[in-house]
């Protein structure tokens, strides 16, 4: 294993920057992902949210980047506007002081400003979601005949049954591009691709025999994470009295015996917008300190905007509850998430395993609790089965989370 980034190959300029963020020693993933990447080598890999995704292609992809050549040299696929957000700002924060330049591409902006500042900037790199980058390579306004490298972060989640077109397409055209340059880079990356996923992508890069030579499947852990960083928790609740324990559980965590408030940031998954509309605007009513982040919820929707300042209240810590669906939390790296709970029962285990993924980020400790009735326990009991977790059963007695009486 090597002991920093320099000895891994990454560029001095970019070693610096991670420097200063107090940044000197590579994670795992890190180590085994760089390599690769600066090798030349295709690569998909998983490994546990908070490990260092962002930067185990980052840094590598750009490190190869030729400055004085021109066009577009790297792109990066997310599935939604906060987690493109997120890569962009830590691709922003790694160019300070280089040449090369990067634009963000999402939807529910302004595309004519996104095409004026695409003809001023003439950008190396692009962050960008599969929808806003589809049309504009449709209008030939972004070009991909020079492009070398190609990242699809959350990589299940793009070829999810609903942008699974929309990506096919985009990389149909990339591919077409690229499939006479053997030194073309892929990398796709999660906290989970299975084998159903893993065939999606195969099918929609539709790789050449010497590409599928170079390309590597890495693989790490994730439940070293979810067993031994995460306790998990269940609370049963009646559903008509959900509401209610919700509500009581998150003031007895802020709470300690003695009455004295202590420091929490809960994130609470629900699987539909209307549903997360609906505990949001209850929170509210109860004043408690919560914002939304979600899409169209039924006749309330929240802009790119609202969602941003939601975000960054959140992140900040002025505000210290977050209600969210599962995809507009996608991948998101928020500091000091404390608490994870859970308002239902995922089919998925990956999608358990995404919710958890945003407490016990870069070595902390988290907690993840569910809130359901009788049938969404045995649910959760199956769910502890297959991820060989163990559930520990709470209770909610006289303002504080307890084991139940036996």
């Amino acid at each position: 294993m090597s002991n920093n980034f320099e000895q891994l190959g990454i560029t001095p300029c970019f070693v610096k920057r991670l420097e200063e963020r107090l940044i000197k020693d590579p994670t795992d993933i890190q180590n085994k992902i760089i390599p690769l990447l600066l090798n030349g080598d295709s690569v998909f890999f998983t490994s546990a949210t908070g490990t260092g995704k962002t930067f185990a292609y980052l840094l590598p992809l750009l490190s190869l980047i030729q400055e004085d050549s021109q066009g577009i040299k790297l792109l990066v696929l997310a599935p939604t506007l906060e987690l493109c957000t997120q890569i962009n700002s830590e691709l922003e924060y790694l160019l300070e002081g280089t040449e090369l330049k990067s634009v963000l591409l999402i939807g529910s902006v302004n595309i004519e400003r996104q095409i004026e500042n695409l003809k001023n900037t003439k950008p190396d790199i692009i962050i960008g979601s599969p929808n806003r980058l589809l049309i504009l390579a449709r209008k030939k306004i972004i070009r991909l005949n020079n492009l070398k490298s190609l990242v699809l972060d959350e990589a299940d989640r793009l070829v999810s049954d609903e942008m699974i077109d929309d990506t096919t397409e985009l990389l149909n055209l990339i591919m077409r591009y690229s499939k006479n340059n053997k030194d073309f880079v892929i990398g796709a990356c999660s906290a989970t691709i299975n084998i159903k996923n893993k065939d999606k992508l195969l099918s929609a890069l539709n790789l050449n025999n010497a590409a599928l030579s170079k390309l590597s499947f890495i693989e790490s852990e994730d439940n070293e994470i979810l067993r031994d960083k995460i306790e998990h928790w269940a609370i049963f609740s009646e559903k008509r009295k959900k509401d209610q324990t919700l509500r009581s559980f998150l003031s007895a965590v802020q709470n300690t015996p003695k009455k004295k408030k202590v420091a929490v940031k809960v994130l609470i998954f629900t699987s539909r917008g209307d549903e997360a509309a609906f505990v949001l605007s209850r929170l509210q009513y109860h004043h408690i300190n919560a914002v939304g982040l979600f899409g169209k919820a039924g006749k309330r929707a929240l802009s790119a905007n609202d969602r941003k300042a939601a975000l960054d209240d959140f992140r900040s810590g002025e505000k210290n509850v977050l209600v969210s669906t599962d995809l507009a939390a996608r991948g998101l790296d928020i500091t000091g998430v404390t608490h994870v709970i859970s308002l239902d029962v995922p089919q998925d285990s990956e999608v358990y395993i995404h919710r958890c993924g945003r407490t016990a980020r870069a070595g902390r400790r988290g907690v993840m609790v569910t809130i359901g009735d009788e049938t969404q326990m045995r649910l959760l009991a199956a769910m502890e089965k297959k991820l060989r977790i163990k559930i520990f059963p709470k209770e909610l007695h006289y303002g504080q989370v307890t084991a139940p009486l036996l």
